[in-house]
């Protein structure tokens, strides 16, 4: 069984989805649980987790909407405001469905570096272990220095680095990167997705060789038992379609043996996330 701990749906409205230019025209479509799930079913994917795509409460009552009705959507990470004087209420609120395992914000997209540390976000994040939510982190390689302190701040909040925190791969920056990565992952309590990656690289040209020294570093960084594979459907259709950004995954895990590929491609996403 393989479960894509990171898909995206979405109705598109070029107003609400700004961030999908002209350069990717091939995502300006609406893309539901009907599109994705041929490609679940060409290559063995049992299930998936929906990931917000926009800051709404509107976009998680949408994705938990398609979950209730599309049993391969296995759990949600939505979005609330974890600024909010109310979120405390918030969060009680959303603990009544079963399928939200947790939250995410586009950190990425925040001007302050140091938006994870500002006092009212950590007191929102401080509010979802009570819930056992989990918390997605969104940045960049820039960002990371702020996400080392962030997660010092809460040791027993269950946290996963989205696409390898978003290495320069185009550009071949490496050294910076692996070793906030590396003080990152000493927290046992941080996870990474193995996913996103082909687009932080030449979305035309990228080859298989390109990823490897990633890969090995957070295999070396977090241990086989804290990584899980996401594809970032449909935004890795930008450099290529479902099978083959999950081919790349395969054949770097493919010298793992078969319990530890089960970890990355099943289980430790299960365990995060909770699914039974």
């Amino acid at each position: 069984m393989t479960l894509d701990t990171h898909v995206h749906f979405w109705q598109f409205n070029p107003v609400r989805d700004a961030w999908i230019d002209d350069s990717m025209e091939v995502l300006q479509q609406d893309f539901l649980p009907a599109d994705l799930l041929p490609e679940l079913s060409a290559n063995g994917i049992s299930g998936c987790v929906a990931v917000q795509a926009d800051q709404s409460e509107m976009e998680t009552h949408f994705l938990l909407q398609l979950a209730e009705n599309h049993d391969f959507i296995k759990k949600v990470v939505g979005w609330t405001d974890l600024r909010s004087p109310d979120v405390v209420e918030r969060l009680a609120y959303f603990s009544q469905f079963e399928k939200l395992a947790g939250f995410r914000h586009i950190v990425q997209g925040e001007a302050d570096v140091n938006f994870l540390l500002r006092k009212d976000f950590c007191r929102g994040i401080a509010a979802l272990e009570q819930h056992g939510f989990t918390y997605d982190i969104l940045v960049f390689p820039h960002q990371l220095g702020a996400a080392l302190e962030f997660v010092r701040l809460f040791p027993n909040q269950k946290f996963v680095i989205d696409h390898l925190a978003k290495p320069y791969i185009k550009d071949g920056y490496f050294d910076g990167w692996a070793a906030l990565m590396r003080e990152i992952a000493k927290h046992e309590n941080v996870y990474c997705k193995v996913s996103g990656m082909v687009t932080e690289a030449d979305w035309q040209g990228w080859k298989y060789e390109d990823f490897v020294p990633y890969l090995d570093l957070v295999a070396e960084a977090f241990g086989i038992r804290r990584l899980m594979f996401g594809s970032d459907w449909p935004v890795c259709l930008l450099g290529g379609g479902y099978g083959e950004l999950l081919g790349v995954g395969r054949k770097f895990y493919v010298n793992f043996n078969e319990d530890e590929q089960s970890l990355v491609f099943n289980d430790n996403g299960r365990h995060f996330y909770n699914i039974l």
